[in-house]
This record gives C-alpha cells, sequence and structure tokens, in this order.
C-alpha cells in the first residue's frame, strides 16, 4: 500500500482535540493520566500522513480497565502488534482517520513519541529537513510502510540524539522502526 504524505494542516490540532473528548468521555471512570496528541500531525509545520496518532496514557494497573472501557465504546483491541506495554485500539469509524494506542506511563514507546514531539516542535531546521525526507519518500508509488520506517529512521536518529533517552534505547527504537 502506498505512503501518502501531505503539508501540514490546521485541522490536525481540532480533530486531536475532538477525538480527545470522546476518548475522555469513554474513560470517564478509567484513571487516566492524559491523552498525547504525538507523531506528525502533532508537530505545527510538519508534512504528514494524514492520521492522527494518539497515546493515551495510563498506570499499568489500569490498562485492563482502559481497553475494556475503549472496546465498550466501540473500539476494537487489536493487542500490543509487537510493541511492549503500548496497546493499539482501531476506532469505530474513520472521523478523523486515527491510531490510538493505550501507553503504560514511562515506557520507553511514549517516552520516544515525546522526545520526538518536543524536538521537533522546537527545532524548525529538523522539523523541514523531516518533512523533505517524508515528502520525497511518498512520491515512490511503489513505497510501503515498512520500507518508509525504515528509510525515515537515520533522521529520527538525529532528533533522539537530543533526547535523554539512553543510547541502548535508542537502538531498541532504530531496530523497531527499521525491522531489524
Amino acid at each position: 500500500m502506498a505512503v501518502t504524505v501531505v503539508p501540514y494542516s490546521r485541522e490536525w490540532p481540532e480533530q486531536f482535540a475532538r477525538v480527545a473528548a470522546d476518548l475522555r468521555r469513554a474513560l470517564a471512570d478509567v484513571p487516566m493520566l492524559s491523552i498525547e496528541h504525538v507523531g506528525s500531525t502533532s508537530v505545527p509545520g510538519l508534512a504528514a500522513k494524514p492520521v492522527i496518532d494518539i497515546d493515551v496514557v495510563v498506570r499499568r494497573a489500569d490498562l485492563p480497565a482502559a481497553i475494556t472501557a475503549l472496546v465498550a465504546a466501540g473500539y476494537t483491541h487489536r493487542g500490543d502488534l509487537g510493541v511492549a506495554d503500548r496497546e493499539s485500539m482501531t476506532a469505530p469509524d474513520d472521523d478523523p482517520r486515527r491510531n490510538v494506542y493505550v501507553c503504560i506511563d514511562g515506557t520507553l514507546h511514549l517516552r520516544n513519541h515525546l522526545a520526538v514531539r518536543r524536538i521537533l516542535r522546537a527545532r524548525p531546521d529538523l522539523r523541514d529537513r523531516y518533512g523533505a525526507i517524508k515528502t520525497e519518500l511518498a512520491r515512490d508509488p511503489a513505497m510501503d510502510i515498512g520500507r518508509y520506517l525504515a528509510l525515515k529512521s537515520p533522521v529520527l536518529q538525529e532528533v533522539l540524539a537530543l533526547s535523554d533517552l539512553t543510547d541502548a534505547e535508542k537502538w531498541a527504537i532504530l531496530a523497531i522502526n527499521t525491522g531489524s
């Protein structure tokens, strides 16, 4: 399946806010720490796949209740999809298209998302370079998501070099992104 990357849209924060409000209602009885807009759509000015990425952050003990509440709200639980401490949920509709994950507080996956968001928001030079690479990769009609993730990983590693992640954590993220 081809990868589509589009210029930044001012609608993305509004779409996130709408979905976050729905998620808060669905999770009203579940202790939740935060709902985070992550991924490229969370960085003003960054070209992105037009899919909102959302991390629902909970304590480990509250993970089963969060999954149960989201399933009751129409989401489908897909499991961790090979990423420990992150449970994938398929939304009941595509308005907007979104990836929703329930993440355990403090885990590598969540810390990675938050670090990338923080750094790209603070560094327009890296944001623009990352956007240019993503846009160029998406021009290839034969590009699939696995190759896309692997080929944009070098610039992500530059971004993560500015984070507080350990070298071992950066290598673990590289391995996930490149499938190695």
